[in-house]
């Protein structure tokens, strides 16, 4: 069944992302300011508390650039445009994540000091409680501060909120292995933080699962061959087994991304899935992050925010970026990365057509400034970024995500909700389309459809030849009259006429076999056509002593077949 694929894939990612980002270390306690946070391992193991600059150029990635590298060949040119995916200009919004981020985690682990005896005393009753099926708070004593401190992140696809996170994510190891602590034994595996995607389905239990391998691989636990391949556990029998697992390992935040995939759950799925998040919150002190388009506002607003302590932090909204001053930031520090032949200045004119064409999407925007060098290095022509050029690019590789930004042109809210989940681009479909197009421009620079034209005329010209030397022309003269009828009528007249003209020629010309076997035929009268008529160029051709292709290339007129085959659909 396709969900049971769909489930399979999805798990299979999860074991792919934890050992992509597993990142292990050997704590490093810091001195702490905040008085709650002093003496709890478990906070003082994470990073420092970093000021606004430090966060900035902690998030911050600028990939590698030397201007020597356009000198390059189009096809390591082609590798060299891929490092834009790995290009993050942070903005105040991302710095307000990376503080609120920090601040869910450390208020998280003020209740839930491992070193007190009063937190393994109230450890110990609440997992009683648990087996012996009551509902208990780890957190019962009032006194401390409410640990219900995840938020929300709710915007449209593209605006750069999974890509937000992990920057901040990469900022803290995942894994802390403690071993001692102020000169005493303290053996602990810290999980600092776990990031899921919601299933696809919506179900809980395949969240439960996925829970328990993304463990597995990155704890070295065996979770998932405990309690995942039994198929009568339930749902409502896997959550009871999660907290412990949190619990025992310290886990500091838990984020699950796509959370729109709720809106796809069975009846009451959402809903039990929500309420597992309420109980990770306000009942084993762990805070949870969501992150999903507006999509998921309503099942958000209706469940998860009656249910949990509040959001002490607040939700975040992040809405597509203006056309300001923090638009121009990003598209200055992106456009240093051209690796086209001709490095072309910013101009104001280029900010406003990427945001005319993005619709201040940032995905889009970054994709679209490397479709564009895709294009034209692959192109292996003039090699010039033009606002023409970024224009073309959008046109034709975006009509998959126009609807969309059609809708936010327009500013109606009730268009802009049916395409907010609309699927991005695919960059790596795209660098594999241009490379075979180079491949193909390096060894073929006509393309099939021209050849085949040039073919079909040669086999013109030689019908006419042979009519002509039936009538007793030189094979020579011959074929010098039909070329000339060629080039003055193209393929526009019939085989009759074509012969008739070129035998005019032929006699006008006084060709005969005795006196003429090397005269050049130049009495044929030149025809003159419009821009806008084929025989223009074939006739330029000749007069340019160059192909008919190149003609035609040069004015637009043909297409590189492969590289509008991969363009089309993006």
């Amino acid at each position: 069944m396709q969900g049971d694929k769909d489930f399979a894939t999805w798990l299979e990612n999860i074991t792919v992302m934890a050992k992509k980002v597993r990142k292990v270390e050997k704590p490093r306690y810091h001195k702490q300011v905040v008085e709650e946070y002093k003496s709890n391992p478990l906070i003082e193991a994470l990073p420092p508390i970093l000021s606004m600059d430090k966060a900035y150029d902690l998030l911050a990635v600028y990939p590698k650039y030397k201007k020597e590298e356009i000198e390059a060949p189009s096809e390591i040119r082609l590798q060299y445009v891929q490092r834009l995916k790995t290009y993050f200009q942070p903005l105040d919004k991302h710095i307000d994540l990376f503080h609120r981020f920090g601040a869910a985690i450390r208020q998280g682990y003020v209740t839930r000091n491992p070193i007190t005896s009063d937190y393994n005393r109230r450890l110990q009753k609440w997992y009683q409680d648990l087996m012996s099926g009551k509902t208990t708070q780890l957190e019962d004593d009032e006194s401390l501060p409410s640990s219900g401190l995840g938020f929300t992140m709710i915007g449209i696809s593209g605006i750069g909120k999974s890509t937000a996170i992990k920057r901040v994510l990469s900022s803290y190891p995942q894994v802390i292995e403690h071993a001692k602590y102020k000169n005493q034994p303290f053996v602990r595996t810290q999980l600092v933080w776990l990031k899921l995607d919601c299933p696809p389905s919506g179900s809980l239990r395949a969240l439960c699962l996925g829970f328990f391998k993304a463990c597995d691989e990155i704890l070295g636990t065996t979770y998932f061959k405990q309690y995942g391949t039994s198929k009568r556990l339930s749902a409502a029998s896997m959550v009871p087994l999660m907290g412990p697992v949190a619990a025992s390992h310290s886990l500091g935040v838990l984020i699950i991304d796509e959370i729109q995939h709720l809106s796809q759950a069975a009846s009451g799925g959402a809903e039990e899935m929500l309420n597992f998040f309420v109980t990770m919150v306000n009942t084993i002190g762990i805070p949870v992050i969501l992150i999903g388009t507006p999509k998921a506002l309503p099942i958000l607003q209706h469940e998860f925010c009656q249910a949990r302590r509040g959001s002490g932090q607040g939700d975040m909204v992040w809405d597509r970026m203006k056309n300001d001053q923090k638009w121009k930031i990003l598209i200055n520090g992106m456009w240093e990365y051209q690796w086209t032949k001709n490095n072309v200045p910013l101009t104001q004119e280029m900010i406003d057509v990427f945001y005319e064409e993005s619709q201040g999407i940032v995905d889009i925007a970054v994709k679209l400034f490397m479709l564009a060098q895709f294009k034209l290095i692959a192109a292996n022509k003039k090699e010039l970024l033009t606002p023409e050029v970024i224009r073309s690019v959008a046109k034709n590789n975006l009509r998959l995500v126009r609807p969309m930004l059609d809708a936010l042109k327009s500013g109606i809210t009730d268009r802009i909700m049916i395409y907010q989940d609309i699927a991005l681009l695919n960059i790596d479909e795209q660098y594999k389309m241009a490379s075979e197009e180079l491949k193909q421009v390096q060894s073929a620079p006509i393309d099939q459809q021209a050849l085949l034209q040039l073919t079909e005329m040669k086999l013109f010209c030689n019908q006419i030849i042979l009519k002509l030397m039936e009538l007793d022309v030189d094979r020579g003269q011959a074929k010098l009259a039909a070329e000339q009828v060629i080039a003055a009528y193209g393929d526009s007249v019939n085989l009759e006429k074509a012969i008739d003209e070129a035998y005019k020629i032929v006699l006008t010309s006084n060709i005969t076999k005795d006196n003429t076997k090397n005269k050049v035929i130049n009495k044929a009268k030149k025809k003159q056509y419009l821009e806008s008529d084929l025989r223009y160029y074939h006739r330029k051709a000749i007069d340019n002593k160059c192909s008919v292709y190149d003609v035609l290339s040069d004015a637009g007129y043909i297409k590189n077949a492969r590289l509008e085959f991969y363009l089309e659909g993006v």
